[in-house]
Parts: structure tokens; sequence; C-alpha cells
């Protein structure tokens, strides 16, 4: 019979993760492997479980960090308080909710009770990361009738929906979806029948079909786009009720005027949109019509198909569509009516609900923290940066959004640095806001170690990266004052010794060598400082000053769009403000180093 002490959970790095080998390293500086197993040992000691805990979202965290995560984790910090963004802390708690309910169901009863503990700790803290990290929610806005979406939920429950949440109008937000009981974790929030799914299956046996499927290249999303803009107006349509809920405009960055567009100047928002609008959609609409309109009248009526309702269509797919996979493995782009009225957050309660379930053939969206009654319920539209999301979404998310980055046009091939030098494997470098990270110090500045050891191997191939020079800072300044002085002469003739062919202490010598590399790489690292500075200097100057004067007599699209410029300055500032704070940090280093070889 199993004993106490074998109760254990083990965490596991998929072979086939696509980071696997980034997420090994990290692990390896945490002083971890691909796959851990760690024991539950109940103890009298009143900590053993947040120990136990700490110890499992440590490991749990690095397993589920995305690809922009990976790239600003800091593999240096080690402590109990890290963290990366609310999606990555409910996704490593609720792993190991996963893991734990799976040793409950096939545990002895010996180990019941322990795992039953670490479950109830897990939920806690799931709870905490949602009241932490959540924003306020809007007061939901009685005065608003809601009678269309009353009459679509009806409507969904006629056909099967089944739900836990209502519609409603909330401050700040337009419509949202309500809780109408207090909703826990692993609870389905709703569940919608793949009958009600406007999906491509849907149009194959349509006369519209016949003719698009002869074209050369069309998509299926393309597709469904044209059909939703005749059956938008047929009022014998399946899904009237559903297209009478649909807003008359979408107001996403897609429909930005001319005005909007350019408060965006200096931001690459302004080319995104501008790429996207005309490059894309108009491109595309240009190649259907009026072709389709003169060859097929009676299917494509040129009133239905004008530029105004295509831009209509094509901003209901964006912000409305979700990525859905089939019982058969397919993932296809779908419109799910009543789904898309919840609203998109950092800290989302539904995390997860992209994949049918064959046994109900239904998709279900269940909660990843708890949802009070009364509370919005929201889910993530994904990990997008809010460049994204007012493109294509037409808002600026609250709070900080993790995935705000500014790209950086550089070169992301690594130079020749040497067979004894780890070489980055990162191919694109970016920043984001320094506030977000936790390490300050000199060589971390707040910024990203792959763009810092970059453009450091960048302007000296064989200098080493910060870890090393780290190293040798700690080593100096650990001597005592004796050996420091020692060193500092040593460093006025350290050409002369080796000249000479002189007998030294291999210690003298090692720390004199190491005296001219740290020298060396923080003259290398302010140069580095100096330029990223530079960069960003003339980004913020670049975007120029934001007049808030005239904020309130402004139309939505030219407030969405200074919102975000503020947005993208407070990044710039920031970087170049550590920037600035780091070049302090060296040049007093620089100054110790001098200040000891006037002693020498």
């Amino acid at each position: 019979m199993d004993t106490d002490e074998e109760c254990s959970i083990v965490l596991e790095l998929p072979e086939r993760d696509p980071f696997s080998d980034k997420k090994k390293k990290l692990l390896q500086s945490k002083g971890f492997g691909p796959k851990e197993r760690i024991y539950l040992r109940s103890s009298s000691k009143p900590d053993w479980m947040s120990a136990t805990v700490e110890v499992l979202l440590q490991i749990a965290r690095i397993i589920q960090l995305n690809e922009l995560e990976l790239y600003f984790a800091e593999e240096d910090v080690c402590t109990s308080m890290e963290f990366y963004s609310p999606r990555n802390e409910l996704e490593a708690l609720n792993s190991i909710v996963l893991l734990t309910d799976i040793s409950l169901s096939s545990c002895s009863h010996l180990h019941t009770n322990i795992l039953q503990g670490l479950r109830q700790t897990i939920l806690d803290l799931i709870t905490d990361v949602g009241d932490k990290n959540s924003v306020k929610g809007g007061v939901v806005q009685k005065d608003h009738s809601c009678d269309q979406e009353e009459r679509l939920i009806e409507w969904g429950e006629s056909n099967g929906v089944k739900t836990q949440l209502k519609i409603a109008y909330i401050e700040g937000a337009g419509r949202g979806a309500i809780a109408r009981k207090d909703l826990k974790v692993g609870d389905i929030a709703l569940e919608i029948p793949v009958s009600i799914i406007i999906s491509e299956e849907l149009i194959h046996e349509t006369e519209m079909y016949g003719v698009l499927k002869e074209i050369d290249g069309i998509s299926s999303e393309t597709i469904l786009l044209l059909w939703s803009m005749k059956d938008k107006y047929n009022s014998d349509s399946k899904f009237k009720i559903y297209f009478d809920t649909l807003p008359e405009k979408f107001n996403t960055g897609l429909s930005f005027s001319i005005e909007a567009i350019t408060v965006l100047d200096g931001t690459l928002l302004l080319e995104e949109i501008m790429q996207a609008r005309q490059q894309f959609l108009h491109a595309q609409y240009d190649e259907l019509f009026p072709a389709l309109c003169n060859t097929f009248p009676d299917i494509f009526p040129p009133e239905l198909y004008t530029w105004e309702k295509f831009l209509w269509a094509c901003e209901l797919w964006y912000s409305n569509s979700m990525k859905i996979m089939y019982s058969d493995g397919k993932i296809k782009t779908c419109l799910i009516p009543i789904a898309g009225f919840l609203n998109h957050s950092l800290c989302p309660h539904v995390m997860h609900y992209g994949q049918v379930d064959p046994a109900k053939n239904s998709l279900k969206f269940c909660l990843s923290r708890p949802c009070k009654s009364g509370e919005e319920c929201c889910l993530s539209y994904g990990n997008f940066s809010s460049s994204h999301l007012i493109t294509f979404y037409g808002f600026l998310p609250q709070g900080d959004n993790p995935y705000d980055v500014i790209p950086l046009d550089i070169d992301g091939a690594d130079v020749d640095s040497g067979d004894d030098i780890p070489k980055s494997n990162w191919t694109s470098h970016m920043v984001r806001g320094t506030w977000l990270s936790r390490d300050h110090k000199i060589f971390y500045y707040g910024l990203p170690s792959p763009l810092l050891d970059h453009l450091r191997r960048s302007r000296s191939p064989m200098l080493r990266t910060k870890t090393f020079v780290f190293f040798i800072l700690l080593s100096i300044i650990s001597c005592s004052q004796t050996c420091l002085l020692e060193v500092s002469y040593a460093m006025h003739s350290f050409t002369s010794l080796q000249r000479k062919r002189t007998s030294y202490s291999p210690l003298l010598l090692a720390r004199t060598r190491s005296s001219f590399m740290l020298q060396e790489n923080l003259e290398n690292e302010l140069e580095v400082l100096e330029n990223l500075k530079d960069i960003f200097d003339d980004m913020i100057e670049n975007m120029g000053e934001i007049d808030l004067n005239d904020r309130e007599n402004c139309c939505w699209d030219e407030k969405l769009a200074m919102d975000f410029k503020s947005t993208q300055r407070r990044i710039a500032c920031s970087v170049s403000t550590s920037c600035l704070a780091g070049m302090d940090m060296l040049k007093n280093e620089l100054c110790k180093c001098m200040a000891e070889d006037i002693l020498g």
C-alpha cells in the first residue's frame, strides 16, 4: 500500500512544445528539469503546503509560457513572487488543479486529504489572481433595453443552448454577459450546440457556394463573409434573430476616419490600418466586385454588395468570429450566436472554448476562475497587442496589457560570437513597458535579455553576455580591499606583465584579466544603452505631443487613437528612462574602476 510519503504530482514539459528548448533552459536556470516529480508530504510545519505550492507553481508557470512571455522571462530572477501575466498564472494554476483531479480519481484513501487540501489551496490562489488582476467591473446600465438580446437567448435555448449568463449593457463596454448566479472554477457558463454555429457547412448547398467555389484561391472565410452580407437581409433566415442583434456599425480601427488616422502619426498602427484597409480589404473587394454582381446579379444583388456593406461584414467576422476545432480535428472559422456578447479581459473567466465536445456535439465555455452573480463574465480573445485589438475589435483593454510591445527593426540573427559563447535563437526583438519588469539592476535595466544580449554581441562579438560580466563584477567586488588595490595596480601594467613573462600569482593575473574585461564590457554596455536610448528618444519625438484640450469634442475613433498613442509613448518613455538609469549605474561602476586605477 502506498505510504503518505509516496503521494506525488508529476509536472512535465511536453516534447512537442514549440518552445521546448527555451523552456528547458529557463527551467534549468531555476534548478528544475523538464520532468519533475513533486512529493506531497504532510508535515508538522505550518508552511509545508505553501512551500510545496510555490515549487509546483514555479514549474507550471514556465511550462505554460507562450512565446512573448518567454521572450521577456527573466532567467536570473529567483523569487517566489515570480509572475509573468494573468493569463500565464491562471493557466499554471488550472493545470495543477487538473493534475490534482486526475490524482484524486485514482488515489488511495491515505492521500485524499492531502490532494483535497492542495486543490483547495490552488483554488484560493485562482480567486486571488482574479481579485488582484481584474479591473473593476462596469456598472450595468438598466435604462438600456435588451429586448433583442433576450429574444436571441430565448431562440438559443429553444435550439439547445444552456446558459448561466444574461446580456446587459455595461458602462464603458457596451453589451456584455452577466453571471446569473455564482459560478465556480470548472462550471459551464455557456454551452452552444453545433447546430446553431455558423460555419462553412451551412452554405455548401446554396447556389452562392456553387459560384464561389469556382473562383481560384478564394477562402472559406471569404465565402462565409459574402454569404453573411446577403443573409443579414434575408427575412426567412434561420439566423435572422442573431443578425438583428448585430450593430449597424462596429467601430473598429478599419473604420477609422482620416482625422483619427492622422492622430496615429508616428506609430506603427497607422501603417497597419492603412495596409489592412487599402492594400488588403480594398484589393479583395475590387477583385470580386462589381464582376460578381454583373455576372450573377440574382445571387449578388448590387445593392447588397457595396464597399460599405463589405467593410461591415469584414468587421463582423474579424471581431466576432472564433476558431473552432470540430470533432473530426478540422479547425474552422465560425460565428457563434450569444457567445459574441462575451467581452475580452486580460484576466478572463473563460480561457479555453475552442474545441467541440464530441460527446455532446456542443461548444462549452468553462470557467478558469470564479465569477460572482451579477459580475461580467469575460473570455480571452487571444494574446493580442492593443494595436491588434483596436484594428480588428475596436477597443483598448483595461489595465496593463503585457502583450503591448514595440517591435524593433533590427537584424535578429546573432553574429558569430565564438564557439564557447552560447548564441541566441530569437529571430526578432521587441520591448514593452519596463514597469512590467522586476529586475532593474545593472546589466538588466528592466529590458528584455534577448535584446540586450543581441545588441552586446552586435557591437563586440567577443564580449560576453551580462551573466558572465556580472560574475566578473561580483568576483572583483568580493575581493578584500588589499586585493582590490593589488588588482588596480596590476591593471596599470597588465601588458608589461605579459611582455616580461614574469611569474606572478595566478589569482592576481586572473583578477587583473577580469578587471580589464569588466571595464571593456562596461564601456560596451554603456554604448549599447546610449544607442538604444537614442532610438526611443527619436521615436518619442516622432510621435509628438498629444493635444488633450479638445478631447471631449473628438469622435470615438480620435479618442481611441489618442489613448493608443499615449500607451505607445508611455512604453517608449519607460525604455528611455530605464536606459538613462542604466547608464548612470554603468558610469558609476566605471568611476569605481578608474578610482581603483588611480589608487594603484
